[in-house]
């Protein structure tokens, strides 16, 4: 449908909506309940040089209006994506998919983005500096305007496709990390990831997950989502891919207004694993009663 494709980075999407990484595995699981070339594309697993096992169990805690999870960036390491799980995928995914890349140096995702950039499958590098649940990387990049635009420049040293940074909620000046990616060269930002959040079980007085914090995410976090969006959206000049609690049509919407080309769904595909199919459904119906025309005319609509 003409009226729900937007463009990012140069790729047209037949729509605006990504399954965000680490909630979509690598597709081919979810392509055996629904057809997935229905979507715009999607950003798969975490993926690092190296394969990791993760983070100790239990990894997951339940909160209100959303859930904490310390996964770890468990994956195979980029090898074997390469080999195994990509070819998987081109089997059910006939678009440009999203690589989502994490790394512990700056070596470490300029190997993994050049190794990525040569698969044809590969539309768009979804740098993660922002991941709260590994300890010496991640994270430790994404806060710091210096270190962001670091590995940024690093990474465009050595790829050609378009690179989209994914920043950390976990800040107190967005913006200015925002800045620094544009200004070294990346093509999109990406925000947000999820919060560092805590539960604790009142029964044994101990962290409810084994690594005591992890990223918080799911409907509590939307607001702070698009405030982030929209700050965000208003300081850089390049795409943004909105995220954070997004689970309904009118959600996707506004994120858009709030300056998204493209938004990713995240924690709603844990509780509901149609959630991208049935918010694609719906995306019209909404759009009409809002009397939207097209999506990418109202992209950045609220000043």
């Amino acid at each position: 449908m003409e009226r729900l494709k937007v463009n990012l980075c140069g790729i047209e999407l037949d729509n605006p909506v990504i399954p965000a990484s680490g909630t979509f595995g690598f597709g081919y699981e979810f392509a055996e309940l629904y057809d997935i070339n229905l979507l715009g594309t999607f950003s798969f697993k975490g993926t690092t040089r190296d394969a990791r096992f993760g983070n100790p169990t239990p990894r997951i805690a339940e909160c209100y209006a959303g859930m904490i999870n310390a996964v770890g960036l468990q994956n195979p390491g980029v090898d074997k994506v390469i080999e195994e799980e990509l070819p998987k995928l081109k089997k059910c995914f006939n678009k440009k998919v999203m690589a989502n890349v994490s790394g512990f140096s700056i070596e470490d995702y300029a190997y993994t983005c050049e190794r990525l950039d040569a698969i044809d499958q590969v539309g768009w590098l979804e740098v993660n500096v922002s991941c709260p649940n590994v300890h010496g990387g991640g994270m430790s990049f994404g806060t710091n305007p210096s270190a962001a635009a670091e590995v940024t420049k690093a990474v465009k040293a050595v790829t050609k496709k378009p690179v989209i940074v994914k920043l950390s909620p976990n800040v107190t000046d967005i913006v200015s990390i925002a800045k620094a990616c544009e200004q070294a060269g990346a093509d999109g930002i990406s925000l947000i990831n999820t919060m560092l959040g805590m539960r604790i079980n009142l029964r044994t007085r101990k962290p409810v997950i084994a690594n005591k914090m992890g990223g918080f995410s799911g409907p509590a976090i939307f607001p702070v989502a698009v405030r982030m969006v929209y700050q965000v959206a208003n300081a850089v000049s390049v795409p943004v891919v909105g995220m954070g609690g997004v689970s309904t049509a009118e959600d996707v919407i506004e994120m858009m207004l709030a300056g998204a080309t493209a938004v990713e769904v995240g924690a709603a595909n844990l509780v509901n694993p149609y959630a991208c199919r049935d918010i694609i459904a719906d995306l019209p119906a909404v759009m009409d009663k809002y009397g939207i025309k097209n999506l990418s005319e109202i992209i950045g609509g609220v000043k």
